[in-house]
């Protein structure tokens, strides 16, 4: 329990923005592009209504909770409104909360984090106080951050935040030797990697994958109003016209060689070819990539790969997380979890990763791994200079 003031405010003040994160996690598969926000509504101690951001174009979290406690003859005049993101101060999909706040007659207004989008960016904050409502700033921001890693990188350094996923067996194969790995994890493993494919804007896969399993990847193993854009990296552009992939749903191929003809037979299909620069190496340019993606309005990119293009994304310092599933077996000679471009000569060169949490999936364990340097820079990008304690 975080200590309290003489008052017990600060103990308050904690338990009520815990439950606004707690009532983000219900926009965690929705919200894309918009950060994922939670709102609760609170009068001398007691909840009066919460809400959480919508789809795009759909009401913020304070707009939500504040249409809820219309809907419901909820006064709402003199309370908190505890916010996990600054509430914003500009005209988008949708007006300003901040302006919503006032209207409505909250006093105090507690925010998690400052929201790191330039076009609010304190902004919301500083209406608010010159409307007369005590404003308080940064509690739990560190959470809140882990909640919006790929819209806060966005905003800060222009490209999404990218995250492996891989299944491997104990002795980190992810497949045998002829490529066959339907299933190394179980059932539950599975699951779960949907629920990461589902919070993404993008799942990002090579054409070797495609090649080799021409899979869908799409989520199907849990419930989502949102299915993410599927890719594929395909530097030569000879993927199959006929490929799974090409459903009807937004598909996005990246490559380095333009052929209009298979383009325009593909856009018919809801395919958008996308032609970027090659890298030194005569591969598709990364960075250039993410660049891309961070200019279209994708905040985290989930990628279910092969070996040889996890390996790159390793090398070329693209990955910020990783969640990996491992099963209880031994599989022998087999594919890699990751090929790296160039063999190390030294253990002091190794890439290395911080692991965050292990969890047990049915039978299997998954863990997650972050880059200490990308979140370090993250942190100080979005003004959190001081760990907590």
């Amino acid at each position: 329990m975080a200590p309290a003031d003489s008052s017990g405010q600060y103990t308050e003040d904690h338990r009520w923005m815990r439950r606004a994160l707690t009532v983000a996690e219900q926009a965690l598969f929705v919200s894309h592009p918009n950060p994922r926000v939670g709102c609760v509504l609170v009068r001398d101690g007691h909840w009066l209504v919460e809400g959480s951001t919508q789809q795009a174009g759909g009401r913020h979290a304070e707009a939500q909770a504040l249409w809820l406690a219309q809907q419901q003859n909820i006064d709402v005049r003199g309370a908190t409104a505890y916010v996990t993101l600054e509430p914003c101060s500009h005209q988008g999909r949708t007006p300003p909360c901040a302006d919503a706040l006032v209207a409505a007659g909250i006093s105090r207004v507690v925010v998690g984090m400052q929201d790191p989008n330039p076009q609010v960016a304190g902004q919301g904050i500083a209406h608010l106080q010159a409307a007369g409502v005590t404003v308080q700033t940064g509690l739990l921001a560190e959470e809140v951050l882990a909640q919006n890693p790929g819209f806060c990188a966005r905003m800060t350094r222009g490209t999404p935040w990218v995250w492996l996923k891989s299944a491997a067996s104990f002795d980190g194969r992810t497949a045998l030797a002829d490529g066959r790995s339907q299933w190394i994890t179980g059932d539950v493993a599975r699951a779960d990697g949907h629920c990461w494919r589902a919070r993404a804007g993008m799942v990002l896969t090579g054409i070797g994958t495609v090649l080799a399993d021409n899979p869908l990847l799409d989520v199907r193993a849990v419930s989502t109003p949102r299915q993410p854009v599927r890719a594929v990296l395909d530097t030569q552009f000879i993927i199959s016209e006929q490929a799974r992939l090409f459903n009807g749903d937004p598909v996005w191929v990246f490559t380095a060689r333009a052929d209009a003809g298979k383009a325009a037979r593909l856009a018919s299909r809801n395919v958008r070819v996308i032609v970027l620069p090659t890298a030194p190496n005569g591969g598709l340019d990364l960075a250039a990539l993410f660049r891309w993606a961070g200019n279209n309005e994708i905040n985290e990119v989930h990628v279910e790969a092969g070996a040889r293009l996890q390996g790159a994304l390793v090398a070329g310092g693209h990955v910020d997380e990783w969640v990996a599933y491992m099963a209880p077996s031994v599989v022998g000679d087999g594919q890699s979890l990751a090929a790296l471009p160039e063999p190390l000569t030294s253990l002091d060169h190794a890439y290395r990763f911080q692991f965050l949490d292990a969890q047990p999936m049915g039978a299997d364990l998954r863990l997650r791994l972050r880059h200490p340097g990308h979140w370090q820079a993250l942190r100080l990008a979005c003004g959190l200079t001081d760990r907590p304690a």
